[in-house]
């Protein structure tokens, strides 16, 4: 095993509490040719003790001058500012000491329009005409308002904003509150001065503005709030489907926390150039286009789905985050697994037929248990300091950990007490910020549970326990003995100290599926339980909703245990405590299975497999076994849409055909290929649901006129969700000089920078030449990547992509070196979780791949 060095903590120091804002008077100057800005701070301070210096955050920016007048005083000027760029604060000297009371802070600054996705930036996009233009906008969290204005840059610091923007006349210019004012600017006739409404106390990190070319569809939602969603200019049209969720989930938030939204409007818009998927600025939310745009022709339905999830996190930000903020980025996870928890809640409430919860147990749970098995996972709640530590806990277990906790916590509470306390909560500490143990607080007293000693040993502790049951029948009763013990990726935790949980523990038996038994909290390494008249012929499930061969071909267990009795196997398997053949045994009793998450989570777990199994010389021996599995669904489907078929089914169509095409089926490869010519010839274009799974097949199968074809096709591509949908794939073609192409490709500048790393991550997942290349095309672009993306959380989703699939141990010590040599502080923790999966996958090749290779072998050979 490669020892992992721990990583030193760099100091760091909070900014003084002597000095704090009241407001901020800002007015900015954009300048979209030169692409710099000037600012003009005008800030009401309090002085709590006297002191000769301000500090504040400041980074990328130049002040030109600064002074203090204290109310009815002198004005006194700055006499030096000394920037500690490693730290991104400046302090600002005075000749003398500012005494006790208030003052007006004044800054003039000049600041750049930064190509880095982060601050104030510029963001390319191309005009209806052709033309190629750039807007001013922003993103701001964690730590990035200090690039847009000299502020006291911590959650905690709250205030109010009144916002300025002088931009020219023919532009949109947005901020969070709704417009007051605007008027010619007196020194240039083609500028105006846009200025806001006054906003509620807030935090510098949900700030926003946005300056560019876009057009909008509005409704009120039935509350009477505004709400907007800006397109680009043109595609008004592709906005509908995201306002119809918005002014759906207003309401739907107001009633569950029992709390109006507190702002006038709501704006939500699309940014060419976007890191993350999406951003909750209060009253003003930024999205990428594809989790925004959704156009009734072309889009499809994962597309449509994806946009509902994310509109419910964001706009469930607007309480969870923006009204009651965090205290300190520590608490990161609070917000954020609970927006990831919610916005399944809002999404089935708004679109019932999605079946989301389900969904919810492969997209989030099963993510989170993957990197939480690890030894360098993290606890939910990771102690933050240095700005460059908050990128790193972006991460699954922020998010789908942290909702997958509330989610048991919800369970295990009810609903009508958690939105009890929810709402105590939230009138509470609104305008306020609160830690992790004030919400455990509210939902202790609204519903009398020991909900701080429960939820401590989720989130203070990383890893999460293996449950084991030991029963005994006498007569009718059952006596069942459960034990816990963490469960670890490389097998059993045996050490002395092993850590324990207090898990909430529900049973259901074969004669009710669906309705619990009993529930009792386990709160301790082991103990029994009797269950009266069970008997022997009966089966029993515990923690029903996932947490038996023959509950699965006869599908009497609900899907949601299907799914999971199927990835508990898994995970064993990976861990070496049971046999991956096993697993294989077990995947062939779904050939039933009608639902679409457990073949979705079936499919993801066959291509890890498939995956492992590409370094040895029976990889078509898998492909076989996918083929035969996936068949008869596939039959049973066929290509085109029956009526009355809905939501589900189009995402499973599009599943079963993609894994059946990659995995050389003949008769889809055929009918995938006779379609595509149709499609690209114009004749019959392809449906939405059906263009990733065809473009898949026939690129994976395909030459280099077919990689032509589909460059052409991403060339012609308005939409960006057809753009990132051949992109995706393009990896997926076999020949090692066109796989060269197509990572050259990706540092084009046909592709948008925060697309670069999908079509690297899509090579580097689809073949073993394609995972060799990727990794050294990473190597040797290194320092154009890193400069790219300026250590944010993108570097780390490049590197997981790049390198998780290795299988050999003496990868493991190539990766670990290249970064040692090229350090990546937002990606240490990244680092250190691939090296050990590459290990993990080592250890397990060695262990089983025999096996597997007789499995396969003799499923072929006829018994005798």
């Amino acid at each position: 095993m490669l020892s992992i060095p721990t990583v030193e903590a760099r100091p760091f120091v909070r900014l003084p509490t002597d000095v704090y804002p009241v407001n901020y008077g800002l007015s900015l100057k954009p300048d979209l040719i030169d692409f710099t800005f000037e600012g003009k701070l005008e800030a009401l301070v309090e002085v709590t003790q006297a002191t000769n210096q301000i500090v504040m955050n400041c980074a990328d920016i130049d002040i030109i001058t600064a002074s203090f007048a204290p109310q009815g005083g002198e004005e006194i000027n700055a006499t030096g500012f000394n920037y500690q760029n490693e730290d991104e604060k400046v302090t600002l000297s005075f000749p003398s000491a500012l005494q006790k009371g208030s003052g007006t802070l004044k800054i003039d600054f000049v600041g750049e329009l930064n190509d880095k996705m982060k601050g104030f930036y510029r963001s390319k996009y191309t005009t209806p005409a052709g033309d190629i233009r750039y807007a001013a906008v922003t993103q701001f969290e964690a730590t990035d308002a200090r690039r847009a204005f000299p502020c006291w840059d911590e959650p905690a610091i709250k205030a109010t904003f009144d916002i300025t923007l002088i931009v020219p006349k023919d532009r949109v210019a947005l901020s969070n509150m709704n417009v007051i004012d605007r008027k010619p600017y007196p020194d240039d006739e083609n500028l105006v001065e846009v200025k806001f409404a006054t906003t509620p106390i807030m935090s510098t990190y949900l700030v926003a503005f946005v300056i560019g070319e876009y057009d909008y569809v509005e409704s009120q939602s039935s509350d009477g709030v505004t709400v907007r969603v800006y397109t680009p200019v043109g595609k008004a049209e592709q906005g509908k489907f995201a306002l119809e969720v918005a002014t759906k989930t207003l309401p739907f938030y107001k009633d569950y926390f029992s709390v109006p939204y507190p702002l006038p409007k709501i704006d939500l818009i699309a940014i060419a150039d976007f890191a993350a998927g999406a951003m909750e600025n209060w009253g003003l939310v930024t999205y990428r286009e594809t989790a925004l745009l959704i156009d009734p022709k072309n889009s499809c339905s994962s597309s449509r789905q994806w946009v509902a999830l994310v509109v419910g996190h964001e706009l469930a930000h607007q309480w969870f985050g923006n009204l009651v903020t965090m205290e300190w980025w520590t608490h990161l996870w609070l917000n954020e697994g609970f927006a990831s928890w919610i916005e399944y809640l809002c999404v089935d409430h708004c679109f019932p037929e999605y079946d989301i919860w389900t969904q919810f147990v492969s997209a989030d749970y099963t993510r989170a248990l993957d990197l939480d098995a690890l030894d360098s996972s993290h606890p939910i709640e990771v102690n933050v300091g240095h700005p460059s530590e908050v990128d790193e806990i972006f991460d699954a277990i922020s998010y789908s950990k942290g909702a997958s906790v509330i989610r048991m916590l919800h369970n295990y509470i009810g609903d009508e007490d958690f939105r009890k306390g929810m709402n105590a909560y939230l009138l509470k500490f609104q305008h306020k910020n609160a830690s992790t143990e004030d919400l455990w607080d509210c939902l202790e007293q609204a519903s009398g549970k020991p909900i701080a000693a429960v939820m401590g040993s989720w989130t203070k502790q990383m890893g999460f326990p293996i449950i084991v049951v030991d029963q005994e029948q006498v007569s009718d009763d059952r006596i069942l003995k459960l034990s816990q013990k963490k469960f670890c990726a490389s097998g059993p935790h045996n050490g002395e100290d092993c850590p324990s949980w207090m898990v909430p523990i529900s049973i259901c038996t074969s004669e009710d599926p669906k309705c619990t038994m009993l529930k009792v909290l386990l709160d301790r390494p082991e103990t029994t339980i009797t269950l009266s008249g069970v008997g022997p012929d009966q089966w029993i499930k515990i923690n029903p909703g996932t947490s038996l061969l023959p509950g699965i071909r006869d599908l009497s267990l609900q899907p949601v245990d299907r799914l999971g009795l199927q990835n508990d196997l898994f995970s064993l398997s990976r861990a070496g405590m049971i046999s991956t053949v096993e697993v294989l045994r077990l995947m062939e009793a779904f050939v039933n299975e009608p639902n679409y998450t457990v073949w979705s989570d079936l499919s993801c777990n066959l291509g890890v497999l498939s995956s492992l199994l590409s370094h040895t010389d029976f990889h078509e021996e898998i492909q076989e076994f996918i083929r035969d599995l996936f068949t008869p669904i596939g039959l049973e489907l066929g290509w085109d849409s029956k009526p009355g078929e809905g939501h589900l089914d189009a995402l499973l169509r599009g599943l079963v055909l993609g894994k059946l095409g990659k995995a050389g089926h003949k008769p889809t490869l055929e009918e995938a290929r006779r379609r595509f010519k149709d499609h690209v010839e114009g004749k019959q274009v392809l449906p939405a649901d059906l263009r990733s799974p065809v473009y898949l097949t026939v690129l994976k199968h395909g030459d280099s006129a077919t990689l032509d074809t589909m460059l052409k096709l991403h060339k012609q591509a308005d939409m960006q969700e057809e753009k990132n949908r051949i992109e995706r794939v393009l990896g997926a073609i076999s020949a090692p000089d066109l796989i060269q192409k197509v990572l050259n490709f990706a540092l084009s500048e046909e592709v948008r920078p925060q697309d670069t790393v999908s079509v690297i991550g899509g090579v580097a997942g689809s073949s073993k030449q394609g995972r060799k290349a990727a990794w050294k095309f990473v190597k040797d672009n290194w320092e154009e990547l890193y400069n790219r993306y300026q250590g944010g959380f993108l570097i780390s989703r490049l590197i997981k992509l790049t390198v998780d699939g290795f299988a050999i141990d003496k990868m493991a010590a190539e990766v670990k070196s290249f970064f040692e040599s090229h350090p990546a502080p937002a990606a240490e923790r990244t680092v250190q979780q691939c090296c050990e999966n590459i290990l993990l996958n080592a250890a397990w090749l060695k262990r089983d791949a025999d096996d597997i290779h007789q499995y396969l072998l003799q499923r072929k050979t006829p018994p005798v």
